[in-house]
């Protein structure tokens, strides 16, 4: 998928599904943000870009960490999702929102950190694009951006994916390597894609955690049937109502298993890679 692409895609297709199910991705999301967070070295008065910030919540970890000094700019493919983030940091004199492509826009100053919650995995031209954002990095700056690892241990994933196959038959086999959530599970690959980028010092650290879905069984299904694999299943079969609510009940079933007395916790493999730019 090109970037034109992934554009078209985070704002006509995906932008406003995630924009409508922000509070439910959030939250099920929420342990991720807090492993960026807990990795990336901000400090009160740091310049941060925020990679493919989404909907905004990002945005504002970042503005809380940086301080009144600071200034987090949030940058995103997508006008439909920034549109949503513009509204969740309105006041806020230290960020600014940014629909551009990290891959190829000139930005106007250095960096002090750069953070990224899934935003990195859908360049089309991954070493180009890491060789963009490190010119626009300080010396001493830092990188730390989450990317899912292996998709055999994101159940998230894969768990909806078996369930729809089972009743709609399987998908198109698709290499993992090209843009998409799965595009750096190979660390070695990605760190020598950033090695080319003059990325030297990169490093990863892969993390188990649980993902956090806010909703019960039916819920998070009904979630899953509506961004993720499964409903991706369903637009290419051009499956009937019938045959979504087959699917939704097959999800349903599929996840059933990470149900506990706390709610659902979905495993999940998360990689975190981290560089600091020589100074």
């Amino acid at each position: 998928m090109t970037n034109t692409d992934q554009e078209q895609f985070w704002t006509d297709a995906a932008g406003p599904k995630w924009v409508r199910q922000q509070e439910a991705m959030d939250a099920l999301l929420g342990p991720v943000l807090d492993l960026v967070m807990d990795h990336a070295p901000l400090k009160t008065g740091d310049r941060v870009l925020d990679i493919g910030c989404g909907t905004g919540v990002s945005v504002g970890a970042a503005l809380n960490m940086v301080g009144d000094t600071g200034h987090v700019t949030g940058l995103d493919i997508s006008h439909t999702m920034l549109d949503l983030a513009a509204e969740r940091v309105a006041g806020a004199a230290n960020v600014s929102l940014l629909t551009a492509d990290a891959q190829t826009h000139s930005f106007d100053a250095p960096f002090d950190a750069m953070i990224s919650r899934f935003g990195v995995m859908f360049f089309e031209d991954t070493v180009g694009a890491m060789a963009n954002l490190n010119a626009a990095l300080k010396s001493g700056g830092t990188m730390t951006f989450a990317a899912w690892g292996p998709a055999p241990q994101n159940p998230y994933f894969m768990a909806p994916a078996k369930a729809a196959a089972s009743v709609l038959g399987p998908m198109p086999k698709t290499d993992r390597t090209l843009p998409g959530p799965f595009a750096f599970e190979d660390d070695a690959r990605t760190l020598s894609m950033m090695a080319d980028a003059g990325i030297d010092t990169a490093q990863v650290e892969t993390v188990q955690i649980d993902l956090t879905p806010p909703g019960d069984i039916a819920h998070t299904a009904a979630l899953m049937m509506e961004i993720g694999p499964a409903e991706a299943a369903v637009k290419h079969h051009e499956a009937d109502a019938q045959a979504a609510s087959q699917v939704q009940t097959a999800v349903a079933d599929a996840i059933a298993p990470f149900d506990t007395g706390a709610g659902l916790r979905i495993p999940a493999c998360i990689h975190i890679y981290s560089a600091r730019k020589p100074a």
